[in-house]
C-alpha cells in the first residue's frame, strides 16, 4: 500500500493547481491535481503535506484542515493508494517553477471544468463541508467505476 497526501491551497476565491505536464511516464500527465505525494517513513499526514507543499511551490504552510480520507484500491495497478486530503487556507513564502508541472491559480468556480480525475469532480466538492468524510474511488485503466462515501 502507499500512504500520500493531497493538498488544495486556496486563497481569496482561489485554489493553487498543477497541471502535470513535465514528466514523462507520470501516470497523472495531462491532468490538474493539487499539491501532494507520498509519505516518507516516520513522517505523518500532516508533515508530508508541509513538505510537499513546500516541494512543489516554494510555499511555507502556517495551517491545515484535514478534511477527508480517501482509499483508491490499486489505482496505479500495483498497490492500493491511501490519501489523507487537507485545505491550506495560511501559507507564506515566493512561489517556485514546480519540478512536477505548471503551478497556477484556479478560480474556484472553474476547478470542475479543468481536466481532471473524474473522481476529483466528485470529491472536490466536499472540501468545502464542515464534515470530515471517508471514501473509496474505484478506478480500472484510468476510468472511474465506482466510489462511495461516509460522512463524519
Amino acid at each position: 500500500m502507499q500512504l500520500a497526501t493531497l493538498c488544495y491551497v486556496r486563497r481569496a476565491g482561489k485554489t493553487l493547481m498543477l497541471h502535470r505536464i513535465k514528466k514523462e511516464n507520470d501516470m497523472h500527465r495531462g491532468k490538474w491535481n493539487g499539491l501532494g505525494g507520498k509519505m516518507e517513513a516516520g513522517e505523518t499526514p500532516e508533515e508530508c503535506a508541509i513538505r510537499e507543499v513546500r516541494e512543489e511551490s516554494g510555499l511555507v504552510v502556517d495551517r491545515l484542515h484535514l478534511k477527508g480520507f480517501i482509499t483508491f484500491p490499486m489505482f496505479d495497478g500495483v498497490k492500493d493508494w491511501y490519501v489523507f486530503l487537507f485545505v491550506i487556507d495560511r501559507f507564506s513564502g515566493k512561489m517556485i517553477e514546480s519540478p512536477e508541472g505548471k503551478l497556477e491559480w484556479i478560480n474556484n468556480e472553474d476547478l470542475l471544468s479543468l481536466p481532471l480525475w473524474e473522481g476529483d469532480k466528485i470529491f472536490l466538492k466536499w472540501l468545502d463541508q464542515d464534515r470530515f468524510f471517508s471514501a473509496k474511488f474505484i478506478y480500472k485503466q484510468k476510468q472511474l467505476q465506482h466510489y462511495s462515501v461516509q460522512f463524519y
